[in-house]
Order: structure tokens, then sequence, then C-alpha cells
């Protein structure tokens, strides 16, 4: 075996063993009576987090990676930014890891999601530019992700990943035909820890 092919089979087994690892995370959440779009497991108590915009007007389903099925409570949502909040009844399940590191303009990163239906496909390319979105309603701009990541209807609320398998943003929309945006980890911590205090008290 020469030094190339056994880079190419270290390579495919690291991709192999990031794949299978945040495929548990992710989720298709979806109503009874219309198209579906994907989610990830925030946390292994129940709450699953998605795009606003997938969020139906009849109460949310999700599906998890082993096939059980929920209906979700919206515990809180921003159209704003994006996101939204789900909680379902279900413990012990795989919440997506969080990077810790800012991502880097050309590192290769891995989309997850659910394109035109069909479940747990991944795309991958590099991120091309660290930008920033004015949002109506909101004075200071939002940071977001660009990358050439393939998406397509049914990504949207899946995880952008880094090579390590930790989620560095949230899959949102394309744009110009060959570029995706994301929203960045960073948004998604302040909009969950907004949300998640608020739930809290709604249970009191």
């Amino acid at each position: 075996m020469n030094a190339f092919t056994t880079l190419s089979v270290s390579l495919t087994g690291a991709l192999e063993e990031l794949v299978q690892r945040v495929r548990p995370s992710l989720v298709v959440v979806q109503s009874r009576h219309a198209g579906a779009g994907a989610g990830v497991v925030w946390s292994a108590d129940g709450l699953v987090l998605t795009n606003n915009h997938v969020i139906p007007r009849h109460t949310p389903v999700v599906l998890l990676h082993d096939d059980r099925e929920f209906e979700a409570r919206l515990v809180g949502r921003d159209a704003q930014v994006d996101l939204a909040l789900l909680e379902i009844r279900a413990h012990d399940l795989t919440a997506i890891r969080i990077a810790e590191a800012s991502p880097r303009v050309g590192e290769m990163v891995f989309a997850f999601g659910h394109p035109w239906g069909q479940r747990e496909f991944v795309s991958s390319g590099i991120v091309s530019a660290l930008g920033w979105a004015q949002v109506n309603g909101r004075k200071e701009r939002l940071p977001i992700l660009r990358t050439d990541a393939p998406l397509a209807p049914g990504n949207s609320g899946g995880p952008l990943v880094n090579g390590h398998g930790e989620m560095i943003g949230i899959n949102a929309m394309i744009v110009g035909g060959d570029q995706s945006i994301s929203i960045p980890a960073s948004v998604v911590r302040d909009f969950v820890s907004r949300v998640v205090p608020a739930m809290a008290e709604a249970a009191l």
C-alpha cells in the first residue's frame, strides 16, 4: 500500500466516523400535513433546535434518527434570526457537540439535512466568508457564515459541522444558486440562553 492509498484510507475512515458521530443528533421536523425540514438535538433531555421558517402552522412533529416520532412543543422562536427551539418528551438523546473555536475562512465543513425529503444526506464545502447581515427591527448586524456546501429544500435547520463533527452553525438558506448561508453557533447560543430562562419561568 503506497502513501497516497494509506492517506486516502485514513481520510475515508475519519469522514465515516464524523458522519456516524453527527447523524444521531440530526432530526426531521415536519407537520402531519406538510413538508419537512431538519433540526438538531440541542440537549439530551429533549430540546431540539431548528430554523424558525421550518416550524409548521400546526403542531410540529420531530422524527429522530432511530425513527421514533414525537409531537413537539414550541419553546421559543425568533423570526429575525430565524431560529426556533422545540421540546419533545424524550430523554438520553445524543446532543450535537458545539464548537468552541470560531470558524475560519477556508475551513472544510459538512452540511447535514434531508434535501428534497431524502433522509440524512451530507454535503461538503469550505467556509467562503465570514459575513454580516442587517436584520429588520435590530440596530446591530448579525454575523453569518457563507459556504459553498450545497443545500436544498429540506436542509434548513440542519447542522453545519467542522472536521471534528462539532456544530459551527445552523443551515438556513441558499443565495445566488451556489452559496449557502448558515447562522453561526455564537448566535445560536445567544438565542438559546434567552429562551431557556423564559422556559423555566413559564414552568413556575
